[in-house]
C-alpha cells in the first residue's frame, strides 16, 4: 500500500510518496497553500490519482516532545485531509525533519533558502522514510 507523507506548512505542505510495498519514500511536490479547502483538494486529488493507501502527517513538537499549537493545527489539518480523502492517518513526530532536510539539501549543493519547497518536498520524504522503517522494524 502506497503512503503519502505530509509535511504541513502555513506556506507551503510537502509531500512524499512510498512505492508500493511501503519501503521507500521519494519526494514528489510540494503544494502552494492558499487555504486549508484548496490544500486539501489538492492532495485529495493527488492521492486518488496516485493510489495512496495512508496518510503520515507531521506533527510538530517541541524538541521536549511538546505538542503546542502548531501541532494542534496539523492535527486538524490532518482529520480533516483524511475525512476528504477517505484515508487513515498518522501522526508522527516531525521534529527536527526540516533541518536534516536543509543538510542534506545543502551537502548536494542546492541552498535550501533559495528553493524552500525543495525543504518542504525533503523533509516530508524524511518523515515517511522514518514511519516506513519503523512500520517495517516492528
Amino acid at each position: 500500500m502506497r503512503a503519502l507523507g505530509v509535511d504541513f506548512g502555513e506556506r507551503r505542505i510537502g509531500l512524499a510518496i512510498s512505492d508500493e510495498d511501503g519501503r521507500v519514500a521519494v519526494p514528489l511536490t510540494a503544494v502552494a497553500r492558499r487555504s486549508d479547502p484548496q490544500a486539501i483538494a489538492e492532495i485529495a486529488a493527488l492521492a486518488r490519482r496516485e493510489s495512496v493507501g495512508r496518510l503520515v502527517v507531521g506533527e510538530p513538537r517541541g524538541r521536549d516532545g511538546i505538542r503546542g499549537p502548531a501541532a494542534t493545527r496539523a492535527a486538524r489539518f490532518a482529520a480533516r485531509l483524511a475525512a476528504a480523502c477517505g484515508l487513515p492517518y498518522e501522526l508522527v513526530d516531525e521534529t527536527l525533519t526540516s533541518s536534516e532536510a536543509a543538510a542534506r539539501l545543502r551537502a548536494a549543493g542546492i541552498d535550501p533558502r533559495r528553493d524552500p519547497g525543495r525543504l518542504d518536498v525533503v523533509a516530508a520524504q524524511i518523515l515517511l522514510q522514518e514511519t516506513l522503517d519503523r512500520s517495517h522494524r516492528s
